[in-house]
């Protein structure tokens, strides 16, 4: 049955990553939900597909996505879903997003799939299986030190009001590591840690879709993921800390060294 529910979740995050794609160049309609977290037509219409095929399959498992109310279900199976993954780059014509499924099972994620369709890379992890691109292995780096390494990360939208905000983390990291990127897209930043593009990644404040996939393929390809102090991470830790492993004690030294709302 893990096949069936594998290249079922293959199907489903391909055929919404082909409706991104193509609607890409459109012209979108912009919703606000706060000062700067904001949702597109295409969200909706990629979240609709998605939900619709699961419900059409499998009618008693329960869903959780980004843009509708959870349905709770009948069964020990529940779908998570970011039907958009970097909303702000897709309503700015910026090619870095995607789509990201995963499936939890009895509380534990089961399988994940990242899609960015501008690459037309589907990254997917299947509990105790490994994770791939395109069909192939992935493995994390090997990259040992933070000073040579390249990290991922984000800003939470309440970046404005809260003084938690990540700010005085991304000094002291940009201080320490090699260099950081800050793309926008926290699904598709995990994937590229999982595929040894990035050696690690922390963001605040982010919610379950977001991570659900990208945390079993960093896990499945070999790398560690916790939350900020090193305690094993769960999807209702708001906080994320992934790397290939070998950087993970340097990164969470650096952050417990680090005032939070220490002031630019």
């Amino acid at each position: 049955m893990a096949n069936d529910y594998r290249q079922f979740m293959e199907t489903i995050t391909l055929e919404a990553g082909k409706l991104l794609r193509e609607r890409l160049d459109d012209l979108h309609t912009v919703q606000y939900k706060g000062e700067i977290d904001l949702v597109t037509e295409v969200d909706r219409l990629s979240e609709a597909l998605i939900v619709e095929r699961i419900r059409r399959r499998f009618p008693e498992h329960g869903i959780l996505a980004e843009e509708s109310p959870a349905v709770a279900g009948g069964s020990d199976c529940r779908w998570i879903i970011d039907p958009l993954d970097g909303t702000t780059n897709y309503a700015h014509g910026f090619p870095f997003f995607c789509v990201s499924v995963a499936l939890e099972v009895e509380g534990e994620i089961r399988l994940g799939a990242v899609y960015n369709p501008m690459l037309a890379e589907l990254f997917v992890a299947e509990k105790g299986a490994g994770a791939t691109l395109n069909g192939r292995r992935i493995a994390v780096s090997a990259t040992a030190h933070l000073s040579r390494a390249l990290l991922a990360t984000g800003f939470p939208y309440d970046l404005r009001e809260n003084r938690d905000n990540n700010l005085a983390y991304y000094r002291a990291m940009a201080k320490h590591a090699q260099a950081i990127r800050r793309a926008g897209a926290a699904a598709l930043d995990l994937a590229y840690v999982a595929a040894g593009r990035f050696d690690g990644f922390w963001e605040l404040r982010l919610m379950p879709w977001d991570m659900a996939a990208g945390t079993l393929l960093v896990a499945e390809a070999g790398g560690m993921v916790t939350d900020l102090a090193g305690e094993p991470h769960q999807l209702r830790s708001p906080h994320i800390l992934a790397s290939n492993g070998l950087i993970h004690r340097e990164m969470i030294d650096l952050l417990a060294a680090t005032d939070p709302l220490d002031p630019l």
